[in-house]
Parts: C-alpha cells; sequence; structure tokens
C-alpha cells in the first residue's frame, strides 16, 4: 500500500462559521456537530474567525481508491504509529483516509510506516 507525504504544514482549528472558509483550497476538511465548527487545512488557508487552533500538523495520505468492504486500514497504521507513541489524527473521505501527525513527530512516523511495508511517496 502506498502513502503519500501532503506538502506543507497543517491547521487544525475551530471556526466561529463556515463563511470565511476557502473550500476551493487544494485541502479542507470540514465537521460540524451542536458543540462545533471544526477544521483541518493548510496553515496558509486559515481563515481570520477561528476561535481555536493548533498549528504545527503534517499529513499523509493512504494512496488509491479504497473500497467500503476493505477493513482495519486505519487501525493497522494508527496501531503501527502509536507502538512508537505517536498520536494521528485521521479524517475519512469518500475515496481514501488521511492521516495527520504533528511536525516533530513525521520523520518517525514515515520510518516506523516504510518498515512495516509501506511505500511512501512525495518524499
Amino acid at each position: 500500500m502506498e502513502i503519500k507525504r501532503l506538502h506543507g504544514d497543517f491547521t487544525v482549528c475551530k471556526t466561529a462559521d463556515f463563511s470565511q472558509v476557502r473550500l476551493d483550497a487544494e485541502y479542507c476538511f470540514t465537521g460540524k456537530t451542536d458543540k462545533e465548527n471544526s477544521l483541518i487545512c493548510q496553515t496558509k488557508d486559515v481563515p481570520e474567525n477561528i476561535v481555536e487552533r493548533v498549528d504545527g500538523w503534517r499529513g499523509f495520505r493512504i494512496e488509491g481508491v479504497l473500497d467500503f468492504s476493505l477493513i482495519g486500514v486505519l487501525a493497522k497504521i494508527s496501531a503501527l504509529l502509536a507502538e512508537e507513541e505517536i498520536g494521528i489524527l485521521a479524517v475519512s473521505t469518500y475515496n481514501t483516509d488521511y492521516i495527520f501527525v504533528k511536525k516533530e513527530q513525521e520523520e518517525k512516523a514515515l520510518s516506523r510506516l516504510g518498515r512495516a511495508g509501506y511505500k511512501i511517496i512525495g518524499m
């Protein structure tokens, strides 16, 4: 399985609303509940109307389209990274999954995934 390293820094934040979110940005993950409006985007695309933010994330994408019948893809990756005491933030889209780790853990995460047989692209 191939994992693509996404270039650039990412930010996880809460927004007052989504009115200033650049939905046309290359990466824009939104979530809304009765308690919050969440956004993950490249740091350069963070809107002005944020309530809270955590900068310094790096992202990886599982390449290809993952069939919904596949079981345990994220579980395996998260277990491998947990063994190295690397926390993750995972986002699933219709086609695939994205994993975010803190910037200072990026090389350690890529190394561990490479040792487990994942092909890392976009280096």
